[in-house]
């Protein structure tokens, strides 16, 4: 890779908000918990509005959307600190991660886990504010935030961990209304979970050439050229849970309308996908919030239309 591209694939913004607004003290807090990139927070968010949503006759209440929102920032912090602290060895010897806070310097260990502790603080307040049910299957989540490093050691398959940690909102959204769950919850979060195994495809093959030199996994190094078939299926098995989801839940015409723009938008990004353009993965992967953004509409539309 050139030293160019190197530099382009970065996962550090340069002169972001963090550089221009925080003090200096906190600043490697903030990059270490990714306050600079909040595409991480939306997607671990989307699902818990897809959730709420789905077993809500319409539009959520305010309160638990603000929960819900405070809660994904803090555990997406608390999940890239723990990323962070397992991987700093690794991180050090990959381009788009050297800069990062711990494998950099700028955070030692001590202060990482400091800064973790109050993360999950701060999450066990939001999950406290929910029934019991939904405690007791938020804190169950944490085993699959602490193994999820650890996965790209052991299998070619830490995409798929990915999706069961980053989807488990779409549970939680529905439990928090109902206090238990229910088929279109379980179809909802299968969706997202093929949903992620696609995008983080595709943000893995931004690293591909280091990993394969370090001697850690992916979809990416497993699929290889192969990569576009492979997100068009996982793709094409979102949208069709999606639509099962719809119909389990009895949710009218606008949520499919709003599925078919949703599986426009991701067959572009399938079709239109350069694996080899470390910019191109990245663009590509962030635009996966449009597509969390019209589902939700779609639900709630769907829901609101008689």
């Amino acid at each position: 890779m050139s030293d160019a591209t190197r530099e382009a694939a970065t996962d550090i913004v340069d002169k972001s908000w963090i550089d221009r607004l925080a003090p200096a003290p906190i600043r490697p807090y903030l990059v270490l918990a990714r306050m600079d990139r909040p595409i991480g927070t939306w997607l671990l968010f989307i699902p818990c509005c897809w959730g709420l949503s789905l077993a809500t006759n319409g539009w959520p209440e305010a309160w638990l959307l603000v929960l819900f929102a405070f809660g994904s920032l803090a555990m997406r912090g608390a999940g890239c600190t723990v990323n962070d602290i397992v991987d700093r060895d690794f991180d050090g010897r990959v381009a788009r991660t050297a800069t990062r806070p711990i494998a950099s310097g700028q955070v030692n260990l001590l202060q990482a886990f400091a800064f973790l502790g109050l993360q999950l603080l701060l999450g066990l307040w939001v999950l406290i504010q929910f029934n019991e049910f939904s405690v007791l299957l938020g804190a169950s989540s944490l085993l699959l935030v602490a193994l999820y490093p650890f996965m790209k050691r052991i299998t070619y398959w830490p995409q798929l961990f990915l999706g069961l940690t980053f989807n488990w909102g779409a549970l939680m959204g529905w439990a928090v209304v109902h206090g238990s769950l229910g088929q279109p919850a379980y179809l909802l979060y299968a969706a997202g979970i093929f949903w992620t195994l696609g995008y983080d495809t595709i943000y893995a093959h931004q690293d591909k050439e280091d990993d394969v030199l370090i001697g850690v996994k992916s979809t990416a190094i497993k699929f290889g050229d192969s990569s576009r078939a492979w997100v068009f299926m996982f793709y094409g098995v979102t949208v069709g849970l999606l639509i099962a989801a719809g119909a389990v839940a009895g949710l009218n015409w606008p949520f499919y309308l709003a599925v078919v723009a949703a599986s426009g938008h991701l067959a572009w990004q399938a079709k239109k996908l350069d694996i080899n353009d470390p910019k191109d993965c990245l663009a590509k992967f962030k635009s996966n919030r449009d597509v969390g953004i019209i589902i939700l509409i779609g639900i709630v539309a769907g829901q609101l239309t008689i």
